[in-house]
């Protein structure tokens, strides 16, 4: 899978964020709509694990990849206490971001929100708390990777300050 590299152009303070998959928000769209007041957000808790699982799988663009089995993602959460955000509506989970750092950059996964709860502002709030975070964190750096066959992804970031970053190649290697 091919990725764009985004930086946010706008925040004096940038992170380092990787985003996977779809977060299509419509914000800066004038018919969108308007948040709910009962929708909450908490840290995200291994337990969280199954809900996010299956939000994950319903949001187009968004692919589900090594390491993201409940031991890979538990793991990720200890790791990065504090960080990854769910969103709630009630006892459901409509929204959820991984969000971790590895001491230099900050790094967000599988942001994501329930198609019924989009265009309500919720995946810019969840970036935002994870970004939060990671400022707190003390972080000063952020990139994000966002597929080039996810153009809702890349909107959504492209909305929110982000701009692409010519140049770098994303490689890995199965551990």
């Amino acid at each position: 899978m091919e990725f764009g590299i985004f930086r946010n152009a706008f925040a004096p303070i940038a992170k380092d964020v990787m985003l996977y998959g779809d977060c299509e928000d419509s914000l800066f769209n004038p018919d969108a709509r308007k948040m709910s007041d009962n929708i909450k957000t908490r840290e995200f808790s291994s337990s969280d694990y199954n809900a996010a699982l299956e939000l994950w799988q319903r949001v187009e663009g968004l692919e589900i990849a090594e390491g993201d089995d409940r031991e890979g993602v538990s793991h990720f959460l200890a790791r990065n206490p504090g960080l990854s955000r769910v969103a709630t509506d009630a006892s459901a989970i409509v929204g959820v971001a991984l969000c971790g750092q590895d001491g230099r950059r900050g790094y967000i996964y599988h942001l994501a929100v329930d198609p019924a709860y989009q265009a309500r502002g919720l995946g810019r709030r969840l970036m935002d708390e994870c970004l939060d975070g990671l400022r707190r964190s003390g972080l000063k750096r952020a990139l994000i990777l966002v597929a080039h066959d996810n153009p809702g992804g890349r909107r959504f970031w492209r909305r929110h300050g982000w701009e692409e970053v010519p140049g770098p190649i994303v490689m890995g290697i199965d551990l």
